[in-house]
């Protein structure tokens, strides 16, 4: 692809795909929230709170608090906030600016309050063309693409072209990339095995073993499954179905659920042990998608009358206050 390229955010996930592409050989603006990170970044060449390892090149960066600064540099916009925050962001810049850009997701959530995809977010509220947005999803982790082991990315998106250019630019020795035109059922699908994974966390602390660990993911995809299905079939019945067999559904939940690295399972584990909510947000000095994503996704399976009963079990104990132990055996109930 041609032309600038800018980041927005500086989090472990931004970071992380800041690397890869300055491994590339591309050069990035990049908007970050506060001095302290602009002054490492320019100085000593690297993020002082995210990843902190990674070293950048001189001359491959340029970080920037001045957001429309470097929407006017840029043609292609990635967005790796968490969704937490994403409307603070975005909606600070102009509906006709980003209609005139190409749009990369790296979110893993719902935009909370909203109940809503970023592409459908964007389409909505700036008429913004869904053919110019492509989403990343995984099975990837920030820290191993720190260690350049080998990792995986998705990309989805409407126009063949533009999904496998974007794809083209960040595939290299240590990343592996596929396309598809699967937005909403890879995107939905990282937002569900965000939620899982907190039950992942949450099971992990309450003592439940691998046996139980490995029946309990099984039944979370079949409910991702179910999900996907009815949600394509009443909202998006002419576009194509999701591909099922792909990593970005069975591979990111597995990987999610079960990795030291995932932080809605290190979240989960809190959880499980008694931390609310606060403190285990304070603990982790991270967003954990899952949280806001459990709420989000009560309302849109409300909206559309798909059952979701094992989130909404997360959910309970999230939002409602229900016990985590007594929750999870109504949910070994649920299972087979």
């Amino acid at each position: 692809m041609t032309g600038q390229t800018g980041i927005i955010g500086n989090g472990s996930w931004g970071t992380a795909l800041a690397k890869i592409l300055t491994d590339n050989g591309r050069k990035i603006h990049w908007w970050v929230r506060n001095d302290e990170a602009i002054a490492s970044l320019s100085t000593r060449h690297h993020n002082p709170h995210y990843l902190t390892s990674v070293r950048f090149m001189p001359d491959t960066i340029w970080p920037t608090k001045d957001l429309h600064a470097m929407m006017q540099q840029c043609d292609t916009l990635i967005i790796a906030v968490p969704s937490a925050y994403t409307l603070d962001v975005i909606n600070q810049v102009p509906a006709e600016v980003w209609r005139t850009k190409k749009v990369i997701s790296a979110l893993k959530g719902i935009l909370p309050g909203a109940n809503q995809l970023l592409n459908d977010y964007m389409e909505a509220q700036f008429g913004f063309p869904k053919e110019q947005y492509v989403a990343i999803t995984g099975p990837c982790h920030a820290e191993e693409v720190a260690f350049e082991r080998l990792s995986y990315l998705t990309f989805s998106g409407l126009n063949d072209a533009l999904t496998q250019d974007v794809a083209a630019m960040f595939g290299n020795s240590y990343i592996n990339t596929t396309s598809n035109h699967d937005i909403w059922g890879a995107q939905f699908a990282a937002v569900l095995k965000n939620i899982y994974a907190i039950g992942a966390g949450i099971a992990h602390s309450l003592d439940y073993g691998d046996n139980f660990l490995s029946v309990y993911a099984t039944n979370c995809y079949r409910e991702m499954y179910g999900f996907l299905q009815r949600h394509f079939e009443q909202v998006h019945p002419s576009n194509e179905k999701p591909d099922f067999h792909t990593s970005a559904y069975l591979g990111d939940l597995l990987v999610t659920c079960y990795s030291l690295h995932s932080r809605n399972r290190t979240f989960g584990a809190m959880i499980g042990k008694g931390y609310t909510v606060k403190a285990a947000t304070l603990e982790m000095n991270m967003v954990a998608e899952g949280y806001y994503a459990s709420k989000g996704m009560q309302v849109i399976s409300g909206k559309y009358g798909i059952d979701i009963p094992m989130a909404s079990v997360i959910y309970e104990i999230l939002w409602e206050g229900a016990p985590p132990a007594e929750s999870f055996r109504r949910l070994e109930k649920m299972m087979s």
